[in-house]
């Protein structure tokens, strides 16, 4: 088993390094006093103290809520690796290759469609030849972004690639732009992704996979602004594009189709644009590094710079956003033992996510009208203050069921934009900021963020259907907040879904819901609730915050839906 030392050397110079965490602190203040917007298209009606009826509108669907919305994030960060997913293949916890069972199993259970590995501020200061080849042989580095931590680099390229085809799911590799070279991240690509006679095909197989892997994502740095650089938008684009033209992924399946030349000659000729390069629809996937929160400047340049390309040199298919839910007080916001004030502060800047997305969607609009570049969320989630007695630059934190409100507030929010977000990755999967699972040695646990995840399985690669209703209100203080947040979707199984989440932590709330053209008699699901909103899971009671079951009948022709205070509640339409 590996047991990572607690070395708490250079924390104050690794906090200062911190830039591309820190750099997102300087919208918090105007964040914290803004009140949140309503939520999109729910509250098409005047709000109202209690919500009034909802019609899911099943004759208008929209965009298909891809899976990929629901995807995570995994970096070498504290505990989130190495004793989160990786014990090694002689630990006594039960283990493939290394790899610990009991993660594995649970992840799977919610359906990971990918992951974002190794980084994050560590990925622009990781050499990929540091962790491939036997692990003895490995080279022992620093991990000088967080708290000088000791890295063995036993888990690597190969451990990455084991550990997503264990939990089935795709792998989102995000390249070292920052202190890498091109070259460095077209060699990695080549070991990953080549068949033989290439030579790094030949080292891949010597190391236990004759055959390439599949990379579904790539993305092109991390926080060029900060931590990745920190670059000008231009700077970025000038670096990145390089990037974007000489890394290739080799693998057959996932090679692009030849070039028409002479019809990209005949379009230049009659002035048609160049946009029409034939694509594998298994191809990988570019993801530039773009936005800090609401700052526009990156999406602008990028955007722009996109519009004007030559696709035949370079392209890109996303990119990435960076927003967190802070509190008032930025890494400080307690955890634990919180009352009503941070309970409705941390609700009322996640709804902010829904204004982040709009005024960036705005912007590549204007260059992409058709939507073909994702807006990629790939880093999200509550940052609270880290758990007394750890390490604080490991950044581990309790998570409570006010985390798991925020998760499906932030999930609704991402659905209704599904024209345009196609992929975000919560940070992070295990023992880091707003993780799915905890663990202690052998002993492991599973957060209400997880459960959120569970209960929305549904919704992956689901049609989006319109919600009209009276949201209603929920008031503290100076912050007004819908009472009910809810979303509706017709899953892959036909069924229709909704989701309801009743903010309010004082009071039930009583929706009646009906859809447009169907006759529902029964809905049947489940909800996650708790005697308190800032109730979290322990060792000692694993199930303090855990989904139970939830139905209703219709009544009139109308479905009678009681929810309680501070829940999340999901159910299936029966006829």
């Amino acid at each position: 088993m590996f047991s990572m030392p607690n070395i708490r050397t250079g924390r104050a110079a690794g906090f200062l390094k911190f830039t591309g965490c820190v750099a997102l602190i300087a919208s918090v203040p105007a964040l914290a006093q803004s009140a949140a917007p309503a939520s999109g298209p729910i509250a098409t009606s005047a709000a109202t103290a209690n919500p009034g009826p909802l019609t899911i509108q099943a004759d208008r669907p929209g965009p298909v809520i891809n899976r990929d919305i629901f995807g995570q994030f995994a970096e070498h960060l504290g505990r989130g690796v190495y004793g989160g997913v990786w014990v090694g293949p002689d630990s006594k916890i039960p283990n493939v290759r290394g790899i610990r069972t009991d993660v594995v199993d649970a992840l799977r259970a919610i359906k990971v469609p990918v992951v974002r590995w190794p980084g994050g501020c560590f990925a622009d200061e990781y050499h990929w030849r540091d962790g491939v080849g036997p692990a003895a042989k490995r080279v022992t580095t620093v991990n000088t972004n967080w708290a000088n931590a000791v890295e063995p680099n036993t888990f690597g390229t190969d451990e990455f690639m084991d550990f997503a085809r264990q939990i089935g799911s795709e792998a989102y590799l995000s390249v070292n732009v920052g202190s890498g070279t091109v070259q460095e991240a077209g060699d990695w690509l080549g070991y990953m992704t080549s068949v033989a006679p290439a030579s790094a095909a030949r080292e891949r197989a010597l190391n236990g996979h004759k055959e390439p892997y599949r990379i579904k994502y790539l993305g092109l740095g991390n926080e060029m602004w900060g931590c990745g650089g920190p670059l000008t938008p231009d700077e970025y684009v000038t670096k990145m594009k390089t990037f974007a033209h000489f890394v290739h992924n080799q693998n057959p399946e996932q090679a692009a189709p030849p070039i028409d030349f002479a019809k990209i000659a005949k379009d230049l000729m009659t002035g048609k644009p160049m946009d029409g390069l034939p694509r594998n629809p298994n191809g990988m996937r570019r993801i530039a590094a773009g936005p800090n929160s609401a700052d526009p400047s990156y999406t602008e340049v990028i955007m722009k710079a996109w519009k004007t390309r030559s696709p035949i040199y370079w392209d890109i298919d996303g990119i990435s956003l960076h927003q967190y839910t802070w509190g008032s007080l930025p890494f400080a916001e307690p955890a634990t033992n919180f009352g009503e004030k941070e309970y409705a502060t941390v609700l009322m800047q996640t709804q902010l996510m829904d204004r982040t997305i709009t005024k960036h969607s705005e912007i590549m609009d204007k260059y992409d009208p058709n939507k073909a570049i994702a807006l990629v969320v790939d880093e999200w989630g509550v940052w609270l203050k880290p758990t007394e007695g750890t390490e604080p630059m490991f950044l581990e934190q309790q998570n409570s069921l006010r985390d798991g409100i925020a998760a499906a507030m932030n999930i609704n929010i991402f659905a209704r934009h599904a024209d345009r977000v196609r992929m975000t990755n919560i940070a992070q999967m295990v023992n880091v900021l707003q993780s799915m699972i905890m663990t202690d040695g052998s002993k492991m646990l599973l957060t209400p963020t997880y459960h959120v995840y569970k209960m929305y399985v549904p919704f992956q690669d689901a049609t989006y259907l319109p919600v009209t209703f009276g949201a209603g209100e929920y008031k503290f203080d100076k912050i007004t907040l819908p009472k009910v947040d809810a979303l509706a979707a017709r899953g892959k199984d036909g069924q229709v879904w909704l989701s309801l989440v009743n903010l309010d932590p004082n009071a039930a709330a009583d929706v009646n819901a009906s859809v447009a053209g169907i006759t529902a008699n029964r809905a049947d699901g489940e909800v996650l609730t708790a005697p308190s909103f800032n109730s979290v899971n322990t060792y000692s009671k694993p199930a303090a915050v855990a989904p139970k079951p939830f139905s209703a009948s219709a009544s009139n022709g109308k479905l009678m839906l009681h929810l309680p205070p501070h829940s999340v509640t999901v159910v299936r339409l029966q006829p």
